[in-house]
């Protein structure tokens, strides 16, 4: 039996075209809280477009494609309420589930790579997505050379089979010979999780395909000049 003690409470709502069954966007929010955390999220389309900060005591609202950021006023204002209501519910479960064991999952895929095409010497992102594990939260660390660097992460996502993702970026310029690490501890994983990511590993190698290539030019100089001979036989004959 899976006892969630970290509360989690979403809200869908999707637009239906007329006479059709298509969606056309999905919003969601997402209220979780534990004896030593608490988080308030809303994402559209499944991508996070504010959250309330409890250690700064404020919402925040990254910022959009085009400029300017998303703006939620009254938001931190209803997610202290939603915390209080969420603290009430988790005591009142704790008691119902008293002596029951938490099912834990571990992650159960970790990816690292980079969101844009790696260039030498141009700024990008390394992204370590993390899913399939319950219950929240994973802890991800990155390493660079074997030094810890520090990143990011988002809040969890609940995914239709009752698990969860969570995705860390890097902000990082490409170096050749420099090697990144993205590692990933959850209650339910006997050891650390790590990927490894690296700039000559993660480009395509052009060797095999530019011999390919070449061998395929020389075979079909040879068929052709095979064809001219042939022709200029049978035409002295």
């Amino acid at each position: 039996m899976k006892v969630k003690l970290l509360l989690f409470l979403c809200e869908i709502l999707c637009g239906i075209l007329s006479g059709t069954a298509e969606v056309l966007h999905e919003d969601f929010g997402i209220l979780g809280c534990s004896d030593y955390d608490q988080e308030y999220m809303y994402a559209l389309d499944g991508e996070e477009k504010w959250y309330a900060d409890y250690k700064k005591e404020t919402g925040v609202g990254p910022q959009l494609p085009l400029g300017g950021h998303f703006i939620n006023p009254d938001g931190y204002q209803f997610a202290k309420v939603y915390e209080q209501v969420c603290r009430r519910n988790l005591k009142a479960l704790k008691k119902t589930t008293k002596g029951l064991q938490l099912e834990q999952d571990p992650p159960s895929n970790v990816m690292v790579y980079s969101r844009d095409e790696v260039e030498l010497g141009q700024q990008n992102t390394l992204i370590c997505h993390v899913s399939g594990f319950y219950p929240a939260p994973v802890n991800v660390s990155w390493t660079r050379n074997g030094e810890k660097v520090p990143g990011s992460i988002n809040v969890p996502l609940p995914s239709s089979d009752g698990t969860l993702t969570q995705i860390s970026r890097l902000q990082f310029v490409p170096q050749l010979g420099d090697i990144y690490s993205c590692s990933v501890e959850h209650p339910a994983l006997p050891e650390v999780q790590t990927k490894i990511w690296d700039f000559e590993k993660s480009q395509p190698s052009v060797g095999p395909a530019l011999f390919c290539g070449l061998g395929l030019v020389v075979g079909l100089l040879g068929v052709a000049t095979g064809t001219f001979f042939l022709i200029k036989g049978n035409e002295c004959s």
